[in-house]
C-alpha cells in the first residue's frame, strides 16, 4: 500500500531525513492469529463422522472436539461460485461467478472476472502484515486466462497470494495432477509407485510454505487457503484406506439415509423430529434426467457390489485426505502455532450427483458421449481408486450423503445443494469446546469472520479502487454464545436458474431443476419452508401462507437486482454456446509446436477431436533415438507418437478401452525426417465415435494404415495438455513409463493440419463443463 512520505528532502542528504515507515511492509496487530481455511469439495454433512456419518475423519473429529461444529452453514451449491465468496466475502454473482468458471458468459454476474471493487481477503491480509499462501484446487481463473500466453493477473499470485501450489481447473487426477507452482507449470515430485498422491503433496507443500516464512520472520502471522482435490472425482485413494471401508455400505443408500438421520439427531446436529425428505423430491419431476436415483432394491447383485465399492473408495479418499491434512495440524501443534491459529474446516457444496445413476470407472466416457457398460465397470471393481480408473459413485450416494435434504450439488434452491459442514477451531480465541452452533450462516460470512478475528477492517480503498461492502456477517459472536440469535438476516440463492431465498427462519424455493425449462420464470412453482421448525425443508407451506411466500419472492428479486443475478439463464447448450468465451484458437487450420515449451492446454491446442487431421513432425534421428515426439491426453483418452526399440509407433487410446489402437513401422535411418500420421474421418457413430482411416507416414512413404475410431468430446479430464518431446502427466500408452522424454536425437517442430469437419455435441459439452467443477 502506498503511504505518505513524512521525511525531509533537501538538496544535500546531510540536511535530509529518511522515512522508512513509508516503504516497509506493515506489521500485523500484536498477537494476531494465523488463519488456516481447509476447503473440501463435493461433501455434505451426512458423510462425515463429526456430523454422524460413516466416513471417519480423525483430524476433523479432533478439531471439532476442541472447537465448534456448525449445523446450519451454507454455500452456493457449486464449486467456482462458493470459492469466489471465500476469495472476496461478496456474493458469487457480485464476483462474476454466477456459475462454474467454464461456463462464463458476457454478463456482469457471469463473466468469471472478479471486479476490482471486490478486493480479495489475501490482498487485504497481505497489506495488513500477513504472509499469504494457497495450496490445492483453484477453479477461479477466468476461461480467457487459462492458457500459458494469457495474463496472470487473475491467477493466485495476482489475487494477493505470495505463493501458490496446485491446479487451476475443477478437478485433477490425484495420482497424476496438472501442477502449477506460483505462475508456471511444474512436474510432480514423485510417481504413484513411489508413494505420490496429491493430498500428500499439498500437505508437504503447505508445511514448507509456513516453515519457510517462519525461518526469517517468526513473529509474522500467515493465512493459508488449503484446498484438497478431494472429494471431487476422480476418487483416488491408497488401497489400505479403501479396504478399511469394505462392506460398510452394503446396506445401500436408502438404508444409509435412515441410519445417518438417527445419528445426526442423536448427536444434536439436527433437532428431534427432523423428517426425511423423499428421494428425487421435485414433485413435477423437473430434475436433470442423469440425476435420478435407481432404487437399491432394483439393482442386480453385481450392481450392488459395484456401487458399494464406489462408496468405499469415496470414503477412503476422504479419510486419507483428512489424515494428510492432520499432518499440517500436527506440525502447527509441534511448532507451538496451533493455539493461535484460526482453523475453518469446511466443504464447498453438497455431495456430487455427477456420477450418473450407474456410476463410472472412467468419467471421460460420459464426456465423450460413450456410455458406461456395467460389465466393463465390474471388470475394474478391484482397481477402483487406483491409477487405472477415473471413478465416481452413482447418484444414489449423493442423495445419501445429503441426508436429510432434497437433492444435492447444483440444486441451489434446496439444502441438499447448499448445507455443508463447517468446524471452527481457535483455542486462544474462544472458551467453548466440543459444542454445536445452530445459527444460520453462509460462505459469504467467512471473510467477515476472518477479518474480525484478525482485528483488520475492510479498507474503503484498495489499490486506488473504492471497495464494495462485504456481503457477509462475522460469525465470531457465536463462538462463546451458543444461544445467541442468528445475526444473518437474508441470503439469496441462484444457480443455473434454480432460485431460493432464506430470510429470518423462512425459505422460499423455486421448483426448477438445473438446465431445464425454457423461460417463463414468472410461472415457476414456488415452495415455502419454515426452516426454524423444519430443518430438512420437508413440509411445503406455500398453500397455507401465500402472503409470506409473496414477501420472499419479492425479496429474492430485490436481492437479485442488487447482486447482478439477472438475467436468469436456462439456455440449452446450443444457445449457451453463443454466449461463451471463444479461445483464440480456430477450429481448423495449421498449428506449429516446438519442444522444450510448456504443455498446451486442450482449450488452446489444435483441436483433433471428431475431425480429420494430420500430425507431422520434423525429427533428427540417430541409432539411439527413443521417446515421445508428441502426445496429448492420458490413459483415459489421448494419442501419442513415439519411438521405442527401433520402431516408430502411433497409439490412439480411445477412452482407455483396450486394446490400444496402434500403427508401427521401423524407425527411419539416422538423419532428418518427416514422420507422422493422417486421419481421414468418414462418419460419426451413434456412440459418438469418429470413424475413419489412420495412416502412418515417414517422409513421402505410407508405411501402415488401419481403421481407427477417435473421440469427439474431450481428451483432458485433468488437464493433460499437448506436449512435444515428452508425455506429461499420466501416460497415454502402456508401452512406456511416465514422461518418456525424447532422447538420442532432436524434435525440431510438430505441425498439425486440422480440417473443419468437426462434429460437436453441444449438450454433452455443457454437461462436461458442469461436471468438472
Amino acid at each position: 500500500m502506498t503511504k505518505k512520505f513524512n521525511g525531509k528532502i533537501e538538496l544535500d542528504i546531510r540536511d535530509s531525513q529518511p522515512d522508512w515507515d513509508a516503504f516497509l511492509d506493515p506489521e500485523a496487530p500484536r498477537d494476531a492469529p494465523n488463519v488456516l481455511v481447509i476447503l473440501y469439495d463435493d461433501t455434505d454433512c451426512a458423510a462425515w463422522s463429526p456430523y454422524g456419518g460413516r466416513i471417519r475423519m480423525p483430524t476433523l473429529e479432533r478439531l471439532a472436539k476442541n472447537g465448534l461444529t456448525y449445523s446450519q452453514w451454507h454455500t452456493t451449491a457449486i464449486c467456482s461460485a462458493t470459492r469466489s465468496t471465500f476469495l472476496t466475502g461478496r456474493n458469487h454473482h457480485h464476483n462474476g461467478f454466477g456459475t462454474v468458471a467454464d461456463m462464463a458468459s458476457g454478463f456482469p454476474g457471469y463473466s468469471g472476472h472478479i471486479p476490482p471493487e471486490n478486493a480479495t481477503l489475501a490482498t487485504v491480509l497481505r497489506n495488513a502484515g500477513w504472509s499469504t499462501f494457497w495450496v490445492g484446487k483453484n477453479h477461479n481463473v477466468p476461461v480467457d486466462s487459462l492458457d500459458i500466453g494469457a495474463s496472470r493477473r487473475h491467477w493466485p499470485l495476482g489475487l494477493g497470494y505470495d505463493r501458490f501450489y496446485g491446479f487451476l481447473g475443477g478437478e485433477t487426477n490425484q495420482w497424476y495432477p496438472e501442477l502449477i507452482e506460483d505462475n508456471h507449470f511444474v512436474e510432480q515430485p514423485a510417481q504413484p509407485e513411489q508413494g505420490y498422491h496429491f493430498s500428500k503433496d499439498i500437505a508437504d507443500k503447505a508445511i514448507g510454505f509456513i516453515r519457510d516464512s517462519k525461518q526469517s520472520r517468526p513473529q509474522k502471522p500467515w493465512y493459508l487457503w488449503y484446498c484438497p482435490g478431494a472429494n471431487h472425482a476422480p476418487h483416488h485413494a491408497p488401497q489400505e484406506y479403501i479396504d478399511k471401508y469394505r462392506g460398510q455400505f452394503d446396506d445401500g443408500y436408502e438404508a444409509y439415509r435412515d441410519w445417518v438421520l438417527a445419528r445426526m439427531i442423536d448427536k444434536g446436529v439436527l433437532p428431534k423430529g427432523t423428517a426425511l425428505t423423499p428421494a428425487n423430491p421435485m414433485e413435477d419431476g423437473s430434475f436433470v434426467a442423469g440425476d435420478r436415483v435407481r432404487p437399491w432394491a432394483s439393482l442386480s447383485y453385481d450392481e450392488k457390489r459395484l456401487f458399494s465399492r464406489m462408496a468405499e473408495v469415496y470414503a477412503g479418499l476422504s479419510e486419507y485426505t483428512d489424515v494428510q491434512t492432520g499432518r499440517v495440524i500436527d506440525y502447527l501443534e509441534e511448532s507451538g502455532q496451533l493455539d493461535n491459529t484460526l482453523v475453518l474446516y469446511c466443504a464447498d457444496n453438497g455431495a456430487s450427483g455427477e456420477g450418473s445413476p450407474n456410476g463410472s470407472v472412467n468419467e471421460n466416457r460420459f464426456f465423450n458421449g460413450y456410455p458406461d457398460d456395467i460389465q466393463d465397470n465390474l471388470a475394474m471393481i478391484d482397481k477402483l481408486g487406483s491409477p487405472d480408473t477415473y471413478n465416481h459413485y452413482p447418484t444414489g450416494w449423493a442423495m445419501a450423503f445429503s441426508t436429510p435434504y432434497r437433492m444435492f450439488k447444483r440444486y441451489a434452491q434446496y439444502a441438499g445443494g447448499t448445507a455443508d459442514p463447517m468446524v471452527i477451531h481457535w483455542p486462544k480465541g474462544f472458551k467453548a469446546r466440543g459444542e454445536i452452533r445452530h445459527q444460520y450462516h453462509h460462505c459469504t460470512d467467512v471473510v467477515a469472520t476472518i477479518l474480525d478475528c484478525c482485528g483488520v477492517g475492510m479498507p474503503e480503498v484498495v489499490d486506488g479502487v473504492k471497495q464494495s461492502p462485504l456481503d457477509g456477517v462475522s460469525m465470531r459472536y457465536s463462538f462463546d454464545a451458543a444461544d445467541a440469535p442468528t445475526r444473518k438476516q437474508t441470503q439469496y440463492y441462484e444457480m443455473l436458474s434454480a432460485r431460493g431465498i432464506w430470510h429470518r427462519g423462512w425459505k422460499a424455493a423455486a421448483e426448477r431443476g438445473p438446465s431445464l425449462g425454457r423461460g417463463g420464470f414468472d410461472q415457476d412453482r414456488w415452495q415455502l419452508f419454515h426452516t426454524d421448525a423444519d430443518r430438512a425443508e420437508a413440509h411445503d407451506l406455500a398453500a397455507e401462507q401465500p402472503e409470506k411466500l409473496k414477501e420472499l419472492q419479492a425479496l429474492w428479486l430485490e436481492e437479485a437486482k442488487k447482486n447482478h443475478v439477472l438475467p436468469l439463464n436456462d439456455y440449452g447448450a446450443a444457445d449457451m454456446a453463443a454466449l461463451e468465451y471463444r479461445a483464440p484458437v480456430p477450429a481448423g487450420g495449421r498449428f506449429v509446436y516446438y519442444p522444450d515449451t510448456c504443455e498446451v492446454t486442450e482449450a488452446a491446442a489444435a483441436h483433433t477431436l471428431g475431425v480429420s487431421f494430420k500430425i507431422l513432425a520434423e525429427v533428427e534421428f540417430t541409432r539411439d533415438t527413443q521417446g515421445v515426439i508428441v502426445a496429448q491426453g492420458s490413459r483415459f483418452g489421448g494419442y501419442t507418437l513415439f519411438v521405442k526399440d527401433g520402431r516408430l509407433h502411433f497409439v490412439y487410446n480411445f477412452l482407455g478401452i483396450a486394446p490400444e489402437q496402434r500403427l508401427s513401422a521401423p524407425a527411419p535411418t539416422p538423419g532428418r525426417h518427416i514422420v507422422g500420421v493422417a486421419f481421414e474421418k468418414e462418419s460419426v457413430s451413434a456412440k459418438m465415435e469418429a470413424l475413419g482411416t489412420m495412416t502412418l507416414h515417414i517422409d513421402d512413404q505410407t508405411l501402415a494404415g488401419a481403421a481407427f475410431r477417435t473421440q469427439c468430446g474431450h481428451y483432458a479430464l485433468s488437464g493433460e495438455g499437448l506436449a512435444v518431446g515428452r508425455d506429461s502427466g499420466d501416460p497415454v500408452s502402456s508401452a512406456y513409463p511416465c514422461g518418456f522424454a525424447f532422447r538420442g536425437g532432436r524434435v525440431l517442430k510438430v505441425v498439425y493440419d486440422v480440417a473443419d469437419d468437426a462434429y460437436v455435441d453441444l449438450e454433452r459439452r455443457m454437461a462436461a463443463r458442469l461436471a468438472r467443477e
